[in-house]
């Protein structure tokens, strides 16, 4: 089987179980995000292993964070990043190990704090509040647009890219690679949100500036992963979901998109 068939024999249901889980919502969909962000997590924590980060404590606030927010609301995130200070300043004192104190703090926080709070405010959107509900259709448009950002910005890269984005970071992208997926990305989030939801309809102008607000972001989380597995010497954080590499490497820009769309949703009063 080709690289690029094994890419769709995995999408395909991962996408359809994604968007199954979004239309569901509820503890149903906390369950599916909370076990991509310990997966995630774990690639990462196995990454920067030579950092020695306090995994135990990383992985309690991660989950924590998930819940907090599904019940609580964003505010409540804040809760378990502060209690993961003291446990990682607790367990970084008890333990033996010949790393700097301030390096392996910095992982154990820099893991939880990227990966949880990405995850955390795919709930957090679909929690949206209002008569009406925005949380669906939004949380859906985030995962829309950045799945065709990510093809067409594959697509068009590897066809006419010529002209590197980031050589430093990821010598594969392209500026016309970036370019194609911010238009596919725009216009399908566009599209998704335009005159939705049904009863309280989005603005024209505001669907744009969602659908500008995640295309942007998705390539910049794409970019951040990029620069850290560069870092660390990596190609792939895991080899979970065969040719796509690992859950890290495919949620790495909606890790970005997702807080992205809330804050705008924040701004606009919809949140």
């Amino acid at each position: 089987m080709s690289n690029l068939a094994s890419r769709i024999v995995i999408a395909v249901p991962l996408g359809a179980a994604a968007i199954y889980a979004v239309l569901q919502g509820g503890w149903l969909l906390v369950a599916v995000v909370a076990v991509a962000a310990v997966i995630a997590l774990h690639e990462f924590y196995a990454m920067v292993r030579d950092l020695r980060p306090l995994v135990p404590a990383g992985f309690a606030a991660v989950l924590a964070s998930i819940v907090a927010v599904h019940q609580g609301g964003v505010a409540w995130v804040a809760g378990p990043l502060v209690a993961m200070l003291v446990l990682s300043f607790w367990l970084s004192a008890v333990a033996e190990v010949r790393q700097p104190a301030v390096v392996q703090l910095g992982a154990t926080a820099f893991g939880a704090v990227w990966i949880g709070l990405g995850f955390a405010f795919l709930v957090a959107l679909r929690d949206l509040p209002g008569q009406h509900g925005l949380g669906k259709e939004l949380l859906l448009a985030v995962l829309l647009g950045v799945w065709a950002s990510d093809v067409a910005g594959y697509a068009i890269g590897r066809l006419f890219g010529r002209r590197l984005l980031a050589a430093e970071i990821s010598p594969a992208k392209t500026i016309e690679g970036f370019l194609a997926g911010l238009v596919a990305g725009t216009a399908t989030v566009f599209f998704t949100l335009y005159r939705e939801p049904h009863g309280d309809p989005l603005s024209t102008l505001h669907a744009l500036e969602f659908g500008v607000a995640i295309a942007l972001a998705a390539p910049v989380g794409d970019l951040l992963e990029s620069y850290v597995k560069r870092d660390m010497g990596v190609k792939d954080t895991g080899r979970l979901l065969g040719g796509h590499g690992g859950m890290l490497d495919r949620s790495d820009a909606i890790l970005l998109a997702a807080p992205a769309a809330y804050f705008l949703a924040l701004a606009i009063g919809r949140a």
